[in-house]
């Protein structure tokens, strides 16, 4: 069927996507910090699967993903590792911003670079870039630096994916772009959500869907879908002011 890299593939949505993609066929390249979480799932999957026990954010790590990545035939890339930090922008950690930005800025760029032109020389492949409803929002205050690095990742993939349609190419590119996701990102973030969120096993199957139909923006539920569309009409510090109000409200203000 061909082979699938997948990264923060250890838990959430990236797990539920190597399953999906394990069952359809699909050889599997699992990326994660955690290799014992990255060798049961490979234990119970169907189909051939490697782990590699990588932190993305750091350089030395990415440089070996991106080596290794020349090396193979990729014919679906999922970036999906990534995390967020909730609170206000003067009072969180700067290491873990920095961090944050490495993980969800550089390493989405430099990995979807690196596979981009090996899947552009045979014209096959699907590139999928997990990215949040915040990418689609004009801003967020506390939760600020998260939205912009997910912003920065719709940016980049509806550009890429337009360059593609005009080049007539057969490389799909497409960003996922879910509300809350029921996964440990709402620990590492130290956040609750106002709003249920879905089940990663749902995300991921309306992702993969997707994804093969070559949609370039993902959003699995009608209801992100309206908010995301009246969002729009709003003018850009009213609609900061608005999310602000909603995310100070998970921090007791």
């Amino acid at each position: 069927m061909g082979v699938a890299l997948i990264t923060g593939a250890s838990s959430g949505i990236g797990m539920e996507i190597a399953k999906i993609l394990s069952k359809k066929g699909y050889g599997l390249i699992l990326v994660a910090r955690n290799k014992k979480a990255l060798d049961e799932l490979a234990a119970s999957l169907p189909n051939k699967t490697k782990t590699l026990a990588l932190d993305l954010s750091n350089e030395k790590d990415l440089s070996k993903l991106v080596s290794y990545v020349n090396k193979k035939k990729i014919d679906i890339f999922v970036n999906n590792a990534g995390f967020g930090d909730m609170g206000e922008f003067t009072k969180t950690s700067l290491d873990k911003e920095l961090n944050m930005i490495d993980l969800n800025i550089k390493a989405v760029h430099v990995l979807t670079k690196a596979v981009l032109k090996k899947m552009k020389r045979k014209n096959y492949g699907y590139i999928l870039n997990v990215a949040s409803s915040a990418g689609l929002l004009y801003a967020g205050p506390y939760m600020a630096t998260y939205y912009a690095t997910k912003a920065y990742v719709t940016s980049l993939t509806t550009a890429i994916a337009t360059e593609l349609k005009n080049q007539h190419s057969r490389v799909c590119v497409s960003a996922l772009c879910p509300g809350p996701v029921d996964t440990n990102f709402n620990k590492v973030a130290n956040v609750k959500f106002s709003l249920k969120g879905i089940s990663a096993k749902y995300c991921a199957r309306v992702a993969v869907e997707e994804m093969f139909k070559g949609k370039t923006i993902i959003i699995p539920t009608n209801y992100m879908k309206l908010a995301i569309l009246g969002n729009r009409f709003l003018p850009r510090l009213l609609s900061a002011k608005i999310c602000g109000n909603q995310q100070s409200k998970k921090l007791g203000n």
